[in-house]
């Protein structure tokens, strides 16, 4: 009896584990956000130059107008909101199909609220990179750390507690931008508060900026020379 309890208990902690496993490594790279095809229209149909200078993302991108934050008339907002790395590639010829200037990428929170491996988002990162030299090798890459959340706000519960991957991308970030010779931009410690959260003052929700935190962005960009 003890013999047939104990294989009945390794048994039924072996089905917990696999299927904890199974929860925790479930991850859909087809997600597209709603919006999603009717932005990538109106991309497509956008003109193109080789003077655009593009900042392509998701929301954090999207939630503000770069041409007026930067006064930068050939900036070009490519952020949708919602979107993962899998997206990113999907739309991806029509950023560089007009051969631009410079792309500024900032994408991957949303991936990892979703639980996609951050070993996948770091592969996504290079492919996304490869591909922009690839097609257009003038194009000047610029990648973006991801930035620090705040669960404070209760609103993102997805995306809190996953405060070590943003750490593991991040550093991943930099190692890529290393290896492919192009320009890192390290927002995330320029975001943090003294508990290493995204700063209450720069964000309406925990997850998104106000305009406080797209001027501290702005600041990084000229101050860096980037633009």
């Amino acid at each position: 009896m003890n013999r047939f309890k104990l294989r009945l208990l390794s048994c039924l902690l072996f089905l917990a584990f696999n299927q904890s496993f199974a929860q925790e490594s479930s991850w859909d790279s087809t997600y597209r956000p709603a919006v999603y095809p009717l932005l990538v229209e109106q991309f497509k149909s956008f003109p193109k130059a080789s003077s655009d200078i593009v900042f392509l993302g998701n929301s954090i991108t999207a939630g503000t107008d770069w041409n007026e934050l930067l006064q930068l008339p050939t900036a070009r907002n490519r952020g949708i909101s919602g979107d993962i790395t899998y997206g990113v590639l999907e739309r991806l010829d029509d950023v560089i199909s007009g051969k631009p200037n410079k792309v500024f990428i900032l994408i991957g929170i949303n991936d990892i609220s979703k639980n996609i491996p951050d070993d996948i988002i770091l592969n996504n990162y290079t492919k996304i990179v490869d591909r922009i030299q690839a097609a257009s090798p003038a194009t000047k890459i610029y990648f973006q750390t991801l930035l620090p959340v705040n669960s404070s706000f209760e609103k993102f519960k997805n995306h809190y507690g996953k405060d070590e991957h943003i750490l593991y991308v991040n550093e991943g970030i930099r190692k890529l931008t290393k290896e492919k010779k192009i320009q890192l931009i390290d927002l995330y410690p320029h975001f943090l508060d003294h508990a290493k959260h995204l700063k209450a003052e720069l964000t309406h929700d925990g997850l998104h900026l106000r305009m406080a935190g797209y001027q501290v962005w702005a600041k990084i960009l000229k101050d860096g020379g980037y633009l």
